[in-house]
């Protein structure tokens, strides 16, 4: 063949290529632009109506986890005090399947995923990115050989990839709709090479499979820098020298639809990003490597054991006699004393159910400090309380009921179900209990003829049983058990 026809030829197969690519990349913009089309309206104006944030998140260490009875992390810190600033109440969804997140997202079924994300051109086709959260780079994970101490620089060094041309021909393990995944497929045809993926489960984290290569399970997997970093603080073994990318955005994900959100998230993130406490909560999570460290070796890190507290045995036994779910009662105990038996209130409170001496007598406690003793006096107060409130029909207000009473005593309850009485109301419904409680704070109220125990600090109650149920959801994602109490209903 002549050399002019070669160039036609290969002018020819490069515009056939093209066009091929072309077609292909058309194809699947018109089936993200369908799915776009048909999701979910729901934008600003109804997620204020309604009250309510929904955040997807995932469980990981550093987005969201538990440690030592108390929810934690990046994004659940940042969460929260989103939620308080536009005035909604957060509704945490846990993502058991990454692959899944934006069709759970465009369904309405989330308003925002709060996951760490890098910014694509690729994604921006289905979704919409907020403003960044921070800026990172991809690195390559690899382990160095296990006996890396003893070895000289020079041997180290050879048994280590340094190039990331180097990978060519090799196999690098991570999930397929990452941006890693992208990634990766970039860097082949830049350097003109082939690097095998082998495709993981999508219901990993990147910190799992982090976790993974330290143990010899999989070769190399791709990270965000920052995660590598503070995973990699805790196993020295692994190696992330290697970056694979440039500077990239991290960010949350939106629906296309929902500008107005979009633009209140933004303007948050924007003013946050200014604020020294961005930067607390963004250093502890991936910078503070001691604090990893010390919770990742932790028997109560949600991560690594099924475990709230050292005092799970005890509380599960007295859950029984309760018939509550036990992650009720340690999220209670958590309440009180977060889970330290030798806590004591500025009122005299003692012990892990911060049981007042006059009824640690009555319940013949003989150490209030000693966790069996106050865990059987503290849920034999809470049974008694409970038998008070027989006519409650609906469990999840009896339950709420009990604990308010166990807070600041059954008579102030009772007064405010005097109230509810006196306004109309169901007295049995904790919806207007807590509503009458926080009346009982003022004088105009408490000077009631027919109150009999006077004024009470209203918001405490309140606070407490919100809390106790806050936290109750979160031991329900994070700690799994056999069987759910018939009493304790489950939380939504």
């Amino acid at each position: 063949m002549k050399p002019i026809q070669a160039l036609l030829v290969c002018a020819l197969l490069m515009l056939w290529n093209c066009k091929q690519r072309s077609s292909a990349d058309s194809a699947t913009a018109d089936a993200y632009n369908e799915i776009v089309a048909n999701s979910s309206d729901r934008d600003w104006k109804d997620i204020k109506k309604e009250g309510v944030l929904r955040a997807l998140v995932v469980y990981s260490s550093t987005s969201y986890f538990l440690y030592k009875g108390q929810a934690m992390g990046f994004e659940y810190e940042l969460l929260k005090q989103l939620a308080k600033d536009l005035n909604l109440e957060l509704e945490l969804v846990v993502s058991d399947n990454l692959d899944t997140q934006f069709e759970v997202l465009n369904s309405g079924e989330v308003d925002l995923i709060a996951h760490g994300m890098t910014v694509t051109n690729q994604r921006k086709w289905e979704v919409d990115f907020t403003e960044y959260l921070y800026l990172t780079k991809q690195v390559l994970v690899q382990k160095k050989p296990d006996n890396f101490r003893r070895l000289s620089w020079k041997s180290l060094h050879n048994a280590l990839i340094h190039d990331p041309i180097e990978l060519i021909n090799d196999t690098v393990s991570i999930r397929r709709n990452s941006a890693y995944y992208e990634r990766i497929m970039s860097l082949s045809n830049e350097i003109g090479g082939t690097i095998h993926i082998d495709t993981l489960d999508s219901k990993l984290s990147t910190g799992e499979i982090i976790n993974m290569v330290a143990d010899g399970k999989i070769k190399y997997t791709i990270a965000d820098e920052n995660l590598a970093r503070i995973n990699a603080s805790s196993r020295p073994i692994l190696d992330i020298s290697v970056p694979i990318s440039f500077s990239q955005r991290i960010a949350w994900v939106t629906r296309k639809k929902s500008k107005e959100f979009r633009k209140r998230v933004n303007e948050w993130i924007v003013s946050q990003r200014k604020k020294k406490h961005y930067n607390v909560i963004y250093n502890k999570y991936f910078k503070n490597k001691r604090s990893f460290r010390r919770r990742t070796k932790s028997d109560y890190y949600s991560l690594k054991n099924n475990q709230i507290s050292a005092y799970d045995d005890l509380i599960k036994t007295y859950a029984k006699e309760l018939n509550w779910d036990w992650r009720l009662l340690a999220s209670q105990v958590y309440q009180e004393s977060k889970f330290d038996p030798e806590a004591s209130s500025w009122a005299g409170a003692q012990g892990l159910m911060q049981v007042m001496p006059a009824t640690a007598e009555s319940l013949n406690i003989k150490d209030i400090s000693d966790p069996k003793e106050s865990l059987r006096g503290g849920t034999t107060y809470l049974k008694q309380i409970y038998e008070e409130f027989d006519k409650v029909e609906d469990s999840l207000s009896r339950l709420k009921l009990t604990l308010a009473a166990y807070n600041c005593g059954l008579g102030h309850v009772r007064d405010a179900q005097r109230l509810a009485d006196a306004e109309g109301l169901n007295r049995n419904a904790w919806s207007n209990i807590s509503e009458m409680l926080l009346k009982l704070r003022y004088r105009e109220y408490y000077n009631k003829p027919f109150i009999k125990y006077g004024y009470v600090r209203g918001s405490e109650p309140v606070n407490y049983v919100n809390q106790i149920f806050e936290r109750y959801e979160h031991y329900n994602a994070f700690i799994k058990v056999e069987e759910e109490a018939e009493l304790t209903p489950k939380v939504k």
